[in-house]
């Protein structure tokens, strides 16, 4: 494990980071029952709460938040008065920190970036946040003096452990195994899992090595009485279950209650649980580590941080004193999960793919006002220290003086400011020095949104009908990809396609757009999640919908008439 720290300093406000929102409301209950008889208001920022103001924020005394929603929320800290709630911050608390390798550690790198640049402001002279301590703790990490110089952590500040100091003894095994004819067998979900093990379980008899007891057995069977999922009532007798998006709030509440009292002693789950909830276990095994990626056509490696967020799983104090992780993958990626489990793999920036839309959130809240302030606040980030170490893996030859490298970095912010020009997210005067935030710039960050969902939008003609308006929301990766903040994504599941397709069809005339093929006529077949969200949005919006399955109407975009969609691509 590594640790970094700055000199102490008086503080008022702390920040704690974590990539998850259970890790978040984990702690949160930890640090409300040890510190809340001291009167030390912690406060939870996540997707899960939004029942928060301004006021709340500057009154809390431990803000516990994710780096996608902390990015949010004080993206509008000047204009909305939240201003002297970051000069209050003095401490910076990053669990997990091996985030950055992952897609999602851009927001991470913004938040740093946007602290580091706010706290070196004249106005913040005299403030916290001008001399703001950061400590980030991760165990899979080799590079820590990277993430010193990044962090600006003087050597003292630098503190390794071995595995002596884990609490839990943690045995990790990684299988590689030769590729199956098709990939698709290999990875059967959750559900044929627990299928699979619940009949094995049966064949015991009264040896089923999942019953331990008589009085478990009973309480099993009085679970499955109260279970509405038909499948999993048969499986809950033989002390298995499967978690997935699919399941009831009541069914999902039930089976995490089982399993954390130990009566379900099996529980076959999506990634889903890697990122949404804390349940501990024993032992943890991930039966293949890649997906298919239907927009790519292909099976993908999961994110570096999704499969340790599952291993975290196991082991955990102080629900056990040893705990076990086995992750089975193809033979020829195995040494690439012993390098990960073993903290061997060097961590990178991912900032690059998405620094357009981070340097146009600095612009829109003023902190970058000019070409000099954009350099800065890129030389703030993590992918300036990574740029000089590694700079093949960011596009540059290798062996360029320090000199080519700032070079470079001049290079990539005037670029990136001219592509915001070009789509009028940002006006800038004739040299291209001055920046200053226009309308559309305002609304991409205010919503979050992706630069190419944003050019979607300013592409769209002034008459651009409903219908096309519809098309350009359900293309948008915020939400049919794994930037959402289920992180599973949207994804057009097997045993969806008959009632999308019966939806589409449409025999009693009740949508008003289609999904069209060849020649103007109803497609027969949906084949993408593109087409799954715009049937879902016209079904949605004929005010009776047909789809009723919970893992279909979760994912519904938004809107609750079509004038409203209307009006929010019109806005931009």
């Amino acid at each position: 494990m590594a640790l970094l720290y700055l000199a102490l300093s008086s503080f008022d406000v702390k920040i704690y980071i974590s990539p998850s929102k259970a890790l978040v409301q984990e702690k949160l209950r930890s640090w409300n029952q040890k510190l809340g008889s001291w009167g030390i208001y912690c406060l939870e920022l996540t997707g899960d709460n939004e029942s928060y103001n301004i006021r709340n924020i500057q009154e809390a005394d431990i803000v516990l938040t994710t780096p996608e929603k902390f990015d949010s929320v004080t993206r509008f800290g000047i204009k909305d008065g939240g201003l002297s709630f970051f000069s209050d911050i003095s401490l910076v608390l990053i669990d997990e920190v091996h985030l950055l390798n992952d897609p999602r550690g851009a927001a991470l790198e913004a938040i740093v970036s946007r602290i580091k640049m706010i706290g070196r402001s004249p106005q913040m002279k005299t403030s916290p946040l001008a001399h703001v301590r950061f400590l980030a703790v991760s165990a899979t990490i080799p590079n820590t003096d990277d993430l010193a110089e990044w962090l600006m952590v003087p050597t003292q500040g630098i503190k390794r452990f071995g595995e002596e100091m884990r609490p839990v003894k943690l045995t990790t095994k990684v299988f590689g195994y030769t590729p199956a004819k098709n990939d698709f067998l290999f990875e059967k979900g959750a559900q044929e899992a627990a299928q699979v093990l619940s009949q094995t379980a049966m064949t015991h008899g009264y040896s089923n090595p999942f019953i331990k007891s008589r009085d478990q057995q009973e309480r099993l069977r009085e679970a499955s009485l109260s279970c509405g999922d038909k499948q999993m009532q048969s499986y809950i007798l033989y002390g298995v279950g499967y978690h997935n998006g699919g399941l009831s709030p009541k069914d999902r509440s039930l089976i995490e209650g089982l399993f954390l009292n130990g009566d379900l002693q099996v529980l076959c789950t999506t990634n889903t649980l890697a990122h949404g909830i804390n349940l501990p276990a024993h032992t943890v095994i991930i039966k293949s580590t890649q997906y298919y990626n239907k927009e790519k056509g292909i099976y993908t490696e999961y994110d570096r941080s999704m499969i340790l967020q599952m291993c975290g799983r196991a082991g955990r104090p102080p629900f056990d004193d040893t705990g076990t992780v086995i992750i089975m993958t193809r033979r020829e990626t195995a040494h690439l999960y012993e390098n990960l489990l073993g903290g061997c793999e060097l961590v990178e920036s991912q900032l690059l793919p998405c620094v357009t839309e981070h340097l146009a959130a600095e612009i829109v809240q003023l902190t970058v006002p000019d070409i000099t302030r954009a350099i800065e606040w890129m030389k703030c980030s993590y992918l300036y220290v990574r740029m000089k170490k590694n700079p093949q893996n960011y596009a540059i030859k290798k062996g360029l003086s320090g000199t080519h490298i700032e070079k470079h970095i001049q290079e990539v912010c005037v670029q990136k400011v001219k592509e915001l020009s070009d789509y009028q997210m940002i006006w800038t005067d004739e040299d291209g020095f001055v920046l200053k935030p226009l309308e559309p710039g305002r609304l991409m960050t205010k919503y979050y949104l992706k630069f190419d969902t944003m050019k979607h939008i300013m592409k769209a003609p002034l008459n651009c009908s409903i219908e096309d308006a519809l098309h350009i929301v359900c293309r948008a990766e915020e939400i049919s990809s794994d930037f959402v903040s289920w992180n599973e994504g949207i994804q057009l599941r097997r045993n969806e396609k008959k009632l999308l397709n019966d939806i589409n069809s449409d025999k009693d005339g009740r949508l008003r757009f289609h999904i069209l093929g060849d020649r103007g006529k109803i497609k027969k077949r949906i084949q993408s999640r593109e087409e799954k969200l715009f049937i879902l949005a016209n079904d949605c919006l004929t005010g009776d919908p047909l789809a009723h399955d919970l893992s279909l109407t979760q994912v519904r975009i938004p809107c609750y008439n079509v004038t409203e969609v209307e009006q929010w691509t019109c806005q931009a």
